[in-house]
């Protein structure tokens, strides 16, 4: 006699076993999960899987949100210490690493996180040969070029979280500043997620009026309204919320899903994520910086080419510098 199983599978239609727009997280701490939860409940998987080596973690966050099952819409959430889990992932996204100390630089956590990733992305890579992956491991541009060194994907898979988190810290500042809605305020951070980040003042706006139209000097020493200082917040930003909390996580975690939802989705958004820079305002060498760039199903579509003043394109060029004194000397 059959089981009660059984005879529900029987009646049940069959569908293709194999998912169709599976995520996996690499790194289960604050940051991994919320990217979890943030994609969980945006319903932009039907599978998830969650990687990590602690085992003990691991299992317990995979079974606190199995538990939570009836309050999404993704039937499967997975996880184990293998990497043979992510296999045939559409998205993998990058969080192990050890974490930043309080008033630790990001890039002075790079030796250390370059040697996780030599560990970790060639398996992943191996089990999800036609992945997206998305990187969040600071220094996130050095590592993003090392993921895509050591997996062997194009370098329109490789994805560095970059400023994404920037530009929406700067939104919200100025809509703060002006009391209107961060998505009505427009503006760019491109460069390193990082102390040489570069805010592009030449092209904020609010519904088309640019703020520079009604004062020249926004954002230079010389404007008495301190403006400039809303760049200094973007930066100090997340090592304020790591002195206060210990770590970062919530805005990242918004921030990631943002991203994947253009991915999944296919919506061709323009996001400022980290992307091979070769080429642009007369880099020479192979580094990832953020510039915006169109996120769709594949990856990075396009690149958003910017005119920039000479004041910004110098000081994008002082980024790119910044980066390649650390990443030249990089053993991996």
């Amino acid at each position: 006699m059959s089981t009660v199983k059984e005879q529900l599978i029987e009646n049940l239609i069959k569908k293709d076993k194999t998912s169709q727009r599976k995520i996996t997280i690499v790194g289960v701490g604050a940051v991994g999960m919320a990217c979890a939860i943030c994609i969980l409940m945006k319903d932009l998987t039907d599978e998830l899987a969650l990687i990590d080596v602690a085992e003990d973690r691991l299992k317990g966050e995979m079974m606190d949100l199995q538990h939570g099952s009836l309050f999404f819409h993704t039937p499967k959430i997975v996880s184990g210490k293998d990497y043979s889990v992510s296999a045939n992932s559409k998205i993998i996204i990058i969080t192990a690493g050890v974490r930043q100390k309080v008033g630790e630089t990001r890039l002075a956590l790079v030796q250390r996180n370059v040697d996780i990733m030599k560990s970790v992305i060639p398996a992943l890579a191996r089990h999800s040969p036609d992945c997206k992956m998305l990187i969040v491991s600071n220094p996130v541009d050095i590592l993003t070029y090392v993921v895509w060194k050591l997996s062997g994907l194009p370098v329109t898979s490789v994805i560095g979280s970059g400023c994404n988190l920037d530009s929406a810290r700067f939104r919200y500042l100025i809509g703060d500043k002006l009391g209107v809605h961060p998505t009505s305020c427009h503006g760019w951070i491109i460069g390193e997620h990082g102390d040489s980040s570069v805010p592009l003042w030449s092209g904020v706006n609010v519904a088309g009026v640019v703020l520079k139209s009604l004062d020249p000097q926004l954002g230079t020493d010389s404007e008495q309204d301190n403006w400039k200082n809303i760049h200094q917040q973007v930066v100090q930003g997340g090592y304020e919320v790591l002195r206060l909390k210990g770590y970062t996580s919530w805005a990242i975690g918004l921030s990631v899903t943002d991203l994947v939802g253009s991915m999944v989705k296919n919506l061709s958004r323009v996001h400022s994520v980290s992307t091979m820079a070769k080429g642009f305002y007369g880099i020479q060498e192979e580094i990832f910086l953020s510039i915006p760039c169109i996120l769709s199903q594949n990856g990075i579509s396009d690149i958003v080419k910017l005119n920039l003043s000479s004041e910004e394109e110098a000081l994008f060029k002082k980024s790119a510098d910044t980066l390649w004194n650390i990443q030249k000397d990089l053993v991996f």
